[in-house]
């Protein structure tokens, strides 16, 4: 299955869980973003590296900082088995919305719930393919995630906000370097922490146990600044683990 065909199946799944959402009458609110709409992002990636291919004999994928689970319903319903893992007092609803779907599906995802940054959750299975999308940069130590993951899954899709220029025009596009964020800074989120130049999230990556199989960058590719909405720029990237033994 390539990208093409995964975007117009994700754009029908979307559909189905917008009707499910909507006729709910749900004590929360769910999670204001489409998560399914990454395909779009993502397309070259699976055009070039079908899902299948990816998730391999194993059939196990795992998102993580799954919002309302969009992500994990809808691999689920190609036909792989899907686990969750996710924080409750930093998603959006406290993992409400991914329950609530996981029983009005009738889902057999598994939904684990873990603070990343105090316990990495013992991952038993091996993947074929983990799902990290818009994750990393929320994160306190994503150095010890993503070497932690590189043993337990083949490949990773990693979504981040990354940085050309300080917010005073410092240039760090070419160094391989982190911005640590003040708490009220982007977006007035406490939970950002790290947002990467280009080379700093490259060295990461090759240092964290990855290899490098795609990696692109989409928003102001010019300008972009660790903290500004209008100077946002996100990189996106298929990995393979140099740890990972079946």
């Amino acid at each position: 299955m390539n990208g093409s065909t995964l975007l117009e199946a994700a754009a029908l799944f979307n559909t189905k869980l917008s009707a499910i959402k909507s006729e709910a009458s749900a004590p929360f609110t769910w999670y204001p973003y489409g998560s399914l709409s990454n395909f779009v992002h993502l397309k070259n990636i699976f055009d070039a590296h079908p899902i299948d291919k990816l998730v391999g004999k194993s059939r196990r994928t795992l998102d993580i900082g799954a919002a309302d689970g969009d992500l994990a319903f809808f691999l689920e319903s190609l036909g792989f088995h899907a686990d969750i893992v996710d924080y409750p007092p930093t998603n959006y609803n406290h993992l409400q919305g991914a329950k609530f779907l996981k029983n009005a599906l009738g889902s057999s995802v598994n939904v684990y719930e873990r603070n990343l940054d105090a316990q990495f959750p013992e991952l038993t299975e091996k993947y074929g393919l983990v799902i990290l999308l818009g994750i990393l940069y929320h994160l306190k130590n994503p150095y010890y995630v993503l070497e932690t993951l590189s043993k337990s899954t083949e490949y990773l899709i990693v979504s981040t906000r990354i940085a050309r220029f300080t917010k005073k025009g410092t240039p760090l596009y070419d160094s391989p370097v982190a911005y640590l964020l003040d708490p009220d800074e982007s977006n007035n989120d406490s939970t950002n922490y790290w947002i990467f130049s280009y080379k700093g999230l490259q060295r990461i990556f090759e240092r964290a146990g990855w290899e490098i199989t795609e990696m692109h960058s989409l928003g102001d590719t010019k300008a972009s600044n660790p903290t500004d909405m209008e100077h946002d720029e996100r990189a996106f990237a298929l990995l393979k683990s140099k740890n990972f033994k079946p």
